[in-house]
């Protein structure tokens, strides 16, 4: 079904995702406390959801996870077998 650790991956991080923003390690953060004025369960919140984005902008521009780097042969350089197999044009009739 998952090919690639790749798909691995991006499995494992919504799996994280998953469970920082679920109740009992959100809870963590609910406190009177403030971050430069501004409350720590917003704050939180607002880091959390930025280190997924961060995670997530960081496995898919992996070198790794880019199609044309995987194989020698990029498709654009295959020659296309419908045109290889037809017959080449005849010749003109001539009177």
């Amino acid at each position: 079904m998952l090919k690639g650790l790749g798909s691995q991956r991006l499995v494992a991080l919504f799996a994280g995702g998953w469970v920082l923003f679920n109740f009992p390690l959100l809870g963590l953060w609910d406190r009177d406390a403030t971050v430069w004025g501004i409350p720590l369960f917003p704050a939180a919140l607002f880091l959390l959801w930025g280190g997924l984005i961060a995670a997530l902008a960081w496995l898919m521009e992996r070198p790794d996870n880019r199609l044309g780097d995987r194989s020698e042969e990029r498709p654009d350089d295959r020659p296309d077998d419908r045109v290889a197999a037809a017959p080449p044009p005849s010749a003109p009739l001539q009177d």
